[in-house]
């Protein structure tokens, strides 16, 4: 049997956090031979839900779960980390600006990108899940100072999932059919599920769906939309699919993408694709399991640049909102 990994994650009690744990317990994520310690971070008023989902892993006698710290204390929930899932903050509410939010987690994850960096294992690799998601991560990844900035990403694999799933309900074919689909730019409503250079059963997918205005609507809409219709529908945010997108997403940067395939993820940009350095941004990842590129020569015709440019310029705009959280 392997030596333990530790697994931090915020907002432990929470909808999406109570979908994960298990997840993780079980071996979903890391795999069915590698032992998890896992790390649950909460706020001080939460910790009694914290305890009754402690409880419920223990309970459930996983026999990969090794160890359970529920804790508020940052230093001591990321201690030894090596992937802090930031998955708790504030979530938006009636009357809140877009900039209230990223101003009020934005004190929040300052705060974690410094714990990670003064606790957690040298290696560690951090995804924020906790919208606005891309900017928590560009806050918590400039203020966890030494560590790499290619080990910070931002989750847009549930809005893959959610395209590839729509794509797949068209085609009349199964969503494991569906590759190559790269989610661009912000987790927002700008956000571009590129359907240009994504393929069905090795195909393209406009010689396939040889509906273009419901790609270039319909389609577009209902993913940027989807979380909202599902608060609508279930008077709750996403939970069991957010969780599993976070498994997903894990799961891809640690074992190889397949042949000629990629998936999706914010990372730090290099300037790639003509995304300025620095901006969180999701883009097409490949990896080999331990370490990740973005994918080179991805062909963004007219239409596809247009969307890129326009939820790269949010990010940009999100930015400059956080300037004064950001260490020069």
């Amino acid at each position: 049997m392997k030596a333990p990994i530790t697994v931090s994650v915020t907002g432990a009690a929470g909808q999406i956090g109570y979908a994960l744990l298990t997840r993780i317990a079980s071996g979903s994520m890391f795999g069915l031979d590698q032992p998890v310690n896992l790390r649950l971070i909460e706020i001080e008023p939460a910790m009694g839900a914290l305890e009754g989902t402690v409880m419920e892993l223990d309970d459930c006698a996983f026999p990969l779960l090794n160890e359970i710290v529920p804790t508020c204390d940052l230093n001591e929930g990321f201690r030894d980390s090596n992937w802090a899932l930031l998955v708790g903050s504030v979530p938006r509410k009636a009357g809140m600006e877009r900039n209230d939010l990223l101003g009020i987690n934005g004190k929040i994850f300052t705060g974690q990108g410094q714990a990670i960096a003064a606790n957690a294992a040298s290696g560690v690799r951090t995804l924020v899940v906790g919208n606005p998601c891309n900017t928590n991560c560009l806050i918590a990844m400039n203020n966890a100072a030494g560590l790499p900035k290619d080990q910070f990403f931002a989750m847009t694999r549930l809005d893959e999932n959610r395209a590839k799933s729509q794509l797949a309900a068209k085609a009349g074919v199964h969503s494991s059919d569906v590759t190559n689909l790269c989610i661009w730019g912000n987790h927002s409503a700008t956000q571009y599920p590129d359907f240009t250079n994504t393929r069905i059963k090795g195909q393209v997918v406009t010689d396939v769906i040889l509906d273009r205005e419901w790609l270039e609507g319909e389609f577009i809409s209902t993913v940027q939309q989807r979380g909202a219709a599902i608060i609508k529908a279930r008077g709750a945010s996403s939970a069991a699919s957010a969780a599993n997108g976070v498994v997903d997403t894990v799961r891809s940067l640690t074992t190889p993408t397949p042949e000629g395939d990629w998936t999706s993820v914010a990372v730090c940009s290099d300037g790639s694709y003509g995304i300025p350095e620095g901006l969180i941004a999701s883009m097409p990842i490949r990896s080999d399991g331990k370490t990740w590129e973005v994918v080179q020569g991805v062909v963004l015709d007219e239409f596809s640049r247009a969307k890129v440019d326009a939820s790269v310029a949010e990010l940009a705009s999100e930015r400059e909102a956080v300037a004064d959280l950001i260490p020069s």
